[in-house]
């Protein structure tokens, strides 16, 4: 592999077999080096591949970073693909990096802001919350920086960006939205906020409002008129709410439930409460 550009001394732009752009990284890799040369593979620690123009935009962020960000989020995006069932965009590299910087640069200076969305974001997301916690842990560990709390759900949110691609008003809308429909079960059964079967409603809701906004396909079939009745006659009660969280949903979200997916939610609400 040929060096391309010297970014600073832990971090080269190469051209791998291929011919196709990398960014190396390494404890004094690019110290004393020059464009067109060699690269010394055994000082390489991290290769990142990314798409153009993703790689102009980390090149540029990582150029004047102590290397120790770029690895500390590396490593907790290499965990956070461990534990999580999504795939993540190559995205969160720039993201992640860039926030992890941001907010501890902003510690530092003695300036905190508390995420509106903490709690939105904790129960809604706690897979991703979960390794915001782990980040937390991480970053002490290897910076000696305490973060406060309210980072580990900053970092989900990078993390669930990066699994939907969606943006702040799009994971603030859905938060609402469980919010309002939690508030309509709770309306008709008892329901307590931190129950199990509240977590267990809230997941169902977050997949069913992920596949509606993203406008995914359903994979089951759409007409199914004796599962449509059985459902109808057998869960009544359940199925005039679920008719009515329908309404709701489309309504907000501009978008169209098949009759199977009312008919499933409301065996939801029929086994999970």
């Amino acid at each position: 592999m040929k060096i391309q550009k010297i970014i600073n001394n832990n971090v080269i732009s190469a051209l791998d077999e291929r011919g196709k752009e990398i960014v190396a990284m390494g404890k004094g890799i690019g110290y004393q080096k020059r464009s067109g040369q060699e690269l010394d593979e055994t000082a390489v620690e991290k290769i990142f591949r990314l798409e153009s123009p993703m790689m102009e935009q980390f090149e540029e962020l990582i150029a004047n970073m102590p290397l120790i960000y770029v690895q500390v989020s590396d490593e907790i995006i290499s965990y956070a693909k461990t534990v999580l069932t999504q795939q993540l965009n190559q995205s969160v590299y720039l993201t992640l990096t860039d926030h992890i910087h941001f907010a501890i640069t902003r510690f530092l200076d003695g300036m905190h802001f508390a995420n509106a969305l903490y709690n939105e974001i904790r129960r809604f997301y706690p897979e991703e919350y979960d390794v915001g916690r782990y980040a937390l842990e991480l970053i002490e560990k290897r910076m000696g920086v305490r973060l406060p709390q309210d980072e580990a759900s900053s970092i989900a949110f990078h993390l669930v960006n990066a699994e939907y691609g969606l943006k702040f008003g799009d994971i603030q809308m859905r938060s609402e939205l469980i919010r309002h429909l939690i508030s309509m079960v709770s309306e008709r059964y008892s329901l307590a906020e931190d129950s199990l079967e509240t977590d267990r409603l809230r997941t169902n809701l977050k997949f069913l409002l992920n596949r509606l906004l993203l406008c995914e396909t359903p994979s089951r079939v759409e007409k199914d008129t004796a599962f449509l009745s059985f459902i109808q006659r057998h869960c009544v009660r359940e199925y005039e709410l679920a008719v009515k969280m329908k309404d709701y949903i489309e309504a907000v979200c501009n978008c169209r439930m098949a009759q199977e997916e009312v008919a499933y939610l409301a065996i939801q609400l029929k086994y999970t409460l």
